[in-house]
């Protein structure tokens, strides 16, 4: 199933003639109309972040042979980076659009600004985050083990039920329960952070496959994004989308945390949060 961005939400008819001319004019100089652009509409999106790696690291690397397998099933952006560094504020930056104002992985905070997970709701539709090694559900604690409160980003946001904050034990083993965006957060050891690139790959495999096999005949959407590179030049990151409705190859388009939400929002009709009201939802990429 397809949708059309609007530019303009709920334009009335009176500009219908001018939408088009500049549409027209848009299309003579090259430029795509963001008006015209064709989503598609996933029963489901899973968000998986990874830690700390840089594209060349990561993409055509032996140590990652499942993820490899998926970028090549998959778009593969070649031209995506994060926003800065430490960790904490990028995830913060994907899910509401902005750092707000975090320079380090200090916790806690507490926000009660507009995200993915209070746009999801406040249009009827659902959000989870699940976070191995999370103590139990709804937990606010910053570490436990292997789990870090500052890789879960709803936590900070007070707009978000501390239900929507699960223990990936809790992710449903019948796919169709999943809610219309999840996140998944592996542990410091098995996200790249802590343990091995080798490690993260064969836990991906173990734990996702299933899901992964489901969504190609499900039109559900899988993300693979790294929250920030090794802090080499550039910020460079691997993001990897793959499902049925994701046309295979590599591009080159210039994106970052703040395109990707931008184009989840731009799907479900969300209100765009922070700064991805400023970028271009991503396009050229779908069947």
């Amino acid at each position: 199933m397809l949708r059309i961005e609007p530019t303009f939400r709920s334009p009335q008819p009176v500009f219908t003639t001018l939408l088009a001319a500049a549409c027209a004019v848009l299309c003579m100089i090259g430029a795509e109309p963001a008006f015209a652009q064709a989503l598609p509409l996933p029963s489901h999106v899973v968000i998986v972040v990874e830690e700390n790696h840089s594209y060349s690291q990561i993409i055509g690397s032996s140590k990652a042979p499942y993820i490899n397998s998926l970028a090549a099933d998959g778009a593969s952006f070649t031209n995506s980076h994060a926003i800065t560094h430490p960790s904490q504020p990028n995830y913060l930056a994907l899910f509401s659009g902005s750092t707000q104002k975090v320079t380090s992985d200090s916790c806690p905070h507490t926000f009660d600004v507009a995200n993915l997970g209070s746009e999801l709701i406040a249009a009827g539709l659902t959000f989870t985050g699940y976070s191995e090694g999370l103590p139990k559900a709804g937990s606010e604690v910053c570490t436990s083990g292997e789990y870090a409160r500052k890789h879960a980003p709803w936590t900070d946001f007070s707009n978000i039920p501390s239900g929507d904050n699960q223990p990936f034990t809790s992710f449903p083993t019948n796919f169709a329960d999943l809610p219309t965006i999840s996140w998944v957060i592996p542990d410091l050891l098995d996200d790249m952070h802590s343990g091995t690139i080798q490690q993260a790959d064969s836990w991906l495999q173990t734990n996702l496959m299933a899901y992964i096999t489901w969504a190609q005949s499900n039109n559900s959407l899988l993300i693979i994004i790294w929250d920030e590179n090794n802090g080499a030049s550039g910020n460079q990151i691997p993001t990897i989308f793959v499902g049925p409705m994701v046309k295979p190859g590599q591009y080159s388009q210039h994106i970052s945390h703040y395109n990707v939400l931008r184009t989840l929002e731009a799907i479900y009709g969300l209100p765009y949060a922070g700064k991805s009201a400023s970028v271009k939802t991503i396009t050229g990429v779908w069947q």
